[in-house]
């Protein structure tokens, strides 16, 4: 009697501790698979211009000139008058929609440049309002929503 209940019991514990052994490899590659880096695009958003570029880094940087050169372009039609000379640096941060409307988010600038140039905010909202749609940034073959820091060295003389 004794021999018949333990060799149940032995048969109990070897049956349900191979169920806990994981034969099947396939449980882990279907995870790595759904890690996905947010921090980063795979295709960078670009204007018509920069569009035939194939390298990422080359698409990336000829997408940054030209945003800058366009928001330059319309800086130079608004006149500045500034009490004191003025060089300093201001980060304009835009965000782009999986659609491509470029949208101004915030911009950095100190304190001497917001108390000599109160208008600059919105001068640079009204200005990326006038910039064309662009191609959306891609990630996994999907038009996402993305975020572009524009550095714009403001130069003024009394």
């Amino acid at each position: 009697m004794f021999l018949r209940v333990f060799s149940f019991l032995l048969f109990l514990i070897v049956v349900t501790s191979c169920n806990q052994l994981s034969l099947s490899k396939g449980k882990n590659s279907t995870v790595l698979d759904t890690i996905v880096d947010f921090s980063s695009v795979d295709t960078a958003p670009s204007f018509k211009v920069c569009d035939s570029i194939i390298v990422k880094d080359s698409k990336s940087e000829c997408f940054g000139k030209t945003l800058h050169q366009m928001v330059g372009v319309e800086l130079v039609k608004y006149p500045f008058s500034v009490q004191d000379s003025i060089s300093e640096m201001v980060y304009v941060d835009v965000l782009i929609s999986a659609r491509g409307k470029i949208t101004l988010a915030a911009v950095s600038s100190s304190f001497v440049v917001k108390e000599q140039l109160p208008q600059l905010d919105s001068i640079l909202r009204v200005v990326m309002e006038k910039i064309p749609n662009v191609y959306a940034a891609i990630k996994r073959g999907i038009p996402v929503a993305s975020k572009y820091r524009l550095p714009i060295k403001i130069e003024l003389k009394e």
